[in-house]
Parts: C-alpha cells; structure tokens; sequence
C-alpha cells in the first residue's frame, strides 16, 4: 500500500481498479511547402472542422452538466477566432513556408507556454484550453482519429492519466468511470471544474511516478483530502467503504431538506447563500436551497466579446437574476477584471505583475466609463428587489470612500433623469487583501457588510500562488495565520454592528464549517451544489460548542492539525466523504 498526495480537484471518493490513458503522442514531418495559399486552405478548412467538432462537444455538456459549465467549449471556438494565434500561424505558413502541420504546432505551444508563464488561474485555464484546441486541429490535419480516455474500457474503473483536457473530461463515459487522478493539473483548470459538474472525484497533481502504476492495481482516490492510495489493503478499502456509505445518506438527507432554514442546535440562524457567474446558474442555487447570492461575478458579461457591454445590456442580465430570486438577497460584485484577465477591447497597459496590477476596484475608479454604466444598470435593476454591491480587491479606506462617491454621483443622474433605481441599499466590500484584513475596524465604519474572499486572503497572506501545485499546500485557508485574518474580521465587523460573509471556497468547506460557525460568521456563500450538505452540518452543531472548538483550533499550529482536530471534535463530519 502507497499513499500518494496531489491536489483535492473535486470532493468525493472512489474506488476501483485503474485504467490507464496514455495519449497517442501526434507525430508529423516538418516540411517547407511551395504553395502558401493551398496550405492555408488545408488549415483553414481544419479550423472549419474543429469548429464543428466543439460545437458538438458544447452540446452535449449543455445537456449533461449545465450551460455554465459548457461555455468552456464556447471559449475553445473563440481561440480558433483569436486574430493574433491566427496571424501567427499565417506568418509562418505564407512567410517561412512551413507546412500548416508544424505552423500550428509552434504557434500553439508558443501561445499556451506564454499563459502557463504568468502563473495565474485564468492563464493556467487558458493556456491548457489553447494546447486542447491546437491538439484538435492537429489530429484533424493529420487525419488522426479522436481519442477517448475511455476506449476500450470495460469494467468500472479509475482513469489515471498524465493529464486530461477538458475534450476528455467531457468525453468521459459515467456509467464507467469511478473517478480520476492525474500527474499533472490543478484544482482550477477548466478539467477540475468539470469534473465537480459531472461529480466525479478527482485528484490532480499526483506526479509523473503516478504513470508507473499498473492497470488494474486497485486505487483509492479522496478527492476531498487530496490523496491517492495505491494497492490499498483490506481494512483501508473497509474504512473508506464506511466513509462513502456514510456520504451518501447524508447527502440524501441533506437534499431533502436543501430548502428549509440553517438553524444550529441553539437556535442561531445562518444565512446559506449561492456564488453565481450567469443566469443560468440561478436555477441550480435555488433548485440547491440557496437563500439568496452571496457573490453575483459580473465578469461573465464582459469576457469573450469585442466590446464593452452598455447599461442597458447590463440591466437586463441583472434585471433577469434578480428576478429570479424575487425578494432575496443578492450582492452584486462590480467588475473583477484588469491585468490579469485578457480582454483586448479595454486597452489595458501590459504589466510586470498584473495579478498586484490595476484590476478589479482599482481598475473601475480608474475608468469610469467602465464602473459608472455598471453601477447605474445594477441600481435599476434593483428597483423591487433585495440588491446588494460589493466593491473587490479593496486595501484601503480611500479607495471605498472614492467608490461611494461615484455612486452617489449614479444616484444623482438617475434621479436627475427620472428614472427609477434601487435606494437604500447595502454597500459592503470583498475583504480578501491582508491590509483590509488589518484594517477591518476602519473598513468596518464605510460599509454595511464584509464578504471574506479565502482564495485570494490566503495566496496573499503566504505569499503562495494558489495554482502552483509546489506551494498548494502553503495557499490553504485553514492556514493559522488565515483563519486568524478570519476571526479579526469578524471581530472588527461585528463590534461595529455590521455583518460577515464568506463566499471564497472555505465556505463551501465541511471540515470549516464548525471553525466558521464558531467565529461568529454570519452568511456563507458557494457553489450551489455544496448548499444542502453545508446547511445539513449547521443544522448539527451548537453554535456556543463550536465557539470553544474554534478557539482551540486556532491555537494548533498547522493546517493538516487544525482539520484532523476538527474531525475528531465532530461526529457529523465523519459520515462526509473525505
């Protein structure tokens, strides 16, 4: 038996034996051609092709996951429209007469090495997109057959593999496939997100000693703790048995009673609310029993388009979720974009450090042609409704007080042009910087509410970026020194009468849950399909029990000692997978 640590992808356990995908390395002949133009025409027609092909693949996730899980396939047909990859293949085609087969390749690797580089989520996502679609043009060009991790697979199984590409992660036959674990990979490429849409476990990062495993050898994969167990003997295969059993009645249970309250034991109740990024996904939260959105992300009406979306265009995707949720709360966050996302049409300078560069809040006050037209559609489309804004990336108070003042200015044109918006709304900030943390007392007295941002909180707070597998384990939120930023937070907060939220991936979290009820935490936010469980473990713990729990946890100097503590502390934890 051999335990293996990797990246927790997506939460859940199985167990079966392995089979393994060893891709089909695309082998061509560099060649310098004499006729450009019919060149272009072989790729042009293979990108015509490609098109196609993805244009399938989206449908079918539509149809087995959700349209928010599938616009990963929209983004697949854009990069084959992307000007400068493009024009890059073109040069090298029509200038240095390679043949379309090595013009591709290059400029692929070249574009998807660039992103890998910057060394941040959006780039690691579209740099791993971008090696999927060349791929696919490649084969095409080749006239190589399509590959499925599964071909050949007959019995239920474990996929292992160096990697999988969203295409193959979409591709994967359920009724067959227990789980996967990968060499490579992180929790948040897009191969990660799908497979928590397809409720797959899954563990990323295991290393390449992983290839050596053998098909059929049995292999354990808790996708929650973050761990492979190679060859496993019988009381660990019990064990773990046990815990899946357990898992699955309590999440049945917790299913069935997704839509009523999260009250403790002691009679507090907490606010369990959804993180949404479309329309689309505000079905899923309240099918979920989510009491509201804790994060609306804005940037999905401005990424993948030519132009930036006007009041009225946003009035109406706003107008359409709050409507949704009728008289529920939802907190719209403005605009999380800058130097670190890539949409051309803002003009964006380059920047040497572009994740610490002009993004997000700074971004908005720098350019208020940009955050006026947004907070103008959001305060109309709160008209009858529970609206909410929220400020990002905020570290100081100068920076709300400048953004309350371009509200106010919002407030006076509408009011001016005689056109009806929400008034009296709440404003809060996203506190996810350490100097916010530090500074929560005074933060406190601008606002009317915090949502804690774990993710960023904790990359910044250990200076660890939270995509590198070498330093994952360093960028955790159960981090001493982060769930001690948590606790002043809400201190601060509460001693000025104003409440805590929590929408970053800690609130979706089983094993956080009881330090975050202990700390007074008064709203967690997550991905919809993590709201029944969540409410279902509030429902079974004592609010001033978990105050005494958490204390103590916060004293334990490392991440894996606070969660082994927790565990051992509450019994409703141990019937959770993982």
């Amino acid at each position: 038996m051999k335990e293996i640590d990797g990246v927790a992808a997506s939460r859940g356990i199985c167990i079966g034996p392995v089979f393994k995908f060893i891709r089909t390395e695309l082998k061509f002949d560099t060649k310098l051609i004499n006729d450009p133009q019919a060149e272009m025409e072989r790729l042009n027609d293979a990108l015509q092709e490609a098109k196609r092909q993805i244009q399938q693949i989206y449908e079918k996730a539509v149809k087995e996951q959700s349209k928010a899980d599938a616009e990963i396939f929209q983004a697949h047909k854009l990069i084959l429209d992307d000007p400068e990859l493009i024009s890059a293949i073109k040069i090298k085609v029509e200038e240095e007469h390679k043949n379309a087969e090595s013009a591709l390749s290059e400029t692929a690797q070249s574009f998807s090495a660039m992103m890998a580089a910057m060394q941040d989520e959006y780039f690691a996502a579209r740099a791993a997109d971008i090696k999927d679609v060349g791929d696919r043009v490649l084969r095409i060009l080749l006239g190589a057959t399509e590959e499925n991790p599964t071909d050949g697979l007959k019995l239920s199984s474990v996929i292992v593999a160096d990697d999988l590409t969203p295409s193959d992660t979409i591709m994967l036959d359920k009724s067959l496939v227990m789980g996967f674990c990968t060499a490579r990979g992180s929790a948040t490429s897009h191969t990660a997100i799908l497979a928590r849409g397809l409720g797959l476990p899954a563990l990323a990062g295991a290393g390449a000693e992983l290839m050596n495993v053998e098909d059929g050898t049995t292999l354990i994969v808790d996708g929650t703790r973050g761990v492979g167990i190679i060859d496993p003997d019988a009381k660990t295969v019990e064990d773990y048995q046990k815990r899946m059993q357990a898992s699955q009645t309590m999440q049945a249970q917790a299913l069935k009673h997704a839509h009523e309250m999260a009250i403790t034991t002691d009679g507090r109740q907490i606010e369990v609310v959804a993180n949404i990024g479309n329309v689309e996904d505000s079905k899923a939260a309240l099918d979920n029993g989510a009491e509201g959105v804790g994060l609306l992300r804005t940037e999905f009406i401005y990424l993948e388009r030519s132009n930036i979306p006007d009041e009225e265009e946003q009035y109406q995707v706003y107008h359409a979720i709050m409507d949704a949720f009728g008289d529920k709360p939802v907190i719209l966050r403005t605009l999380d974009v800058g130097g670190d996302k890539e949409i051309p049409y803002l003009n964006l300078e380059q920047e040497m450090n572009p994740f610490l560069g002009e993004r997000a809040l700074r971004l908005c006050l720098a350019r208020p042609d940009i955050f006026k037209p947004q907070l103008r559609a959001a305060l109309r489309a709160g008209v009858g409704h529970n609206l909410k804004i929220m400020y990002p990336m905020v570290a100081t108070v100068a920076e709300v007080q400048a953004a309350r003042k371009v509200l106010e200015e919002c407030l006076v044109e509408l009011r001016a042009e005689d056109k009806p918006f929400a008034e009296n709304i709440e404003v809060g900030i996203m506190v996810e910087i350490p100097s916010a943390a530090i500074v929560a007392d005074q933060l406190a007295k601008q606002v009317d509410f915090f949502s804690i941002g774990t993710n960023d909180l904790s990359q910044y707070t250990m200076a660890a970026d939270r995509t590198n597998p070498k330093v994952a384990g360093l960028s955790n939120a159960f981090q001493p020194a982060v769930l001690r930023l948590v606790r002043d937070v809400i201190k601060a907060a509460h001693a000025q009468g104003k409440w805590v939220g929590m929408c970053g991936e800690l609130a979706g979290e089983p094993l956080a849950t009881p330090i975050l009820i202990g700390l007074g935490l008064d709203e967690f936010s997550m991905s919809p399909p993590f709201v029944p469980i969540i409410k279902q473990i509030i429902r079974n713990l004592n609010a001033e029990k978990m105050a005494v729990l958490a204390e103590k946890a916060l004293k334990i100097e490392s991440p894996e000692a606070i969660c082994d503590f927790v565990r051992g502390e509450v019994p409703v934890l141990a019937k959770i997978a993982g």
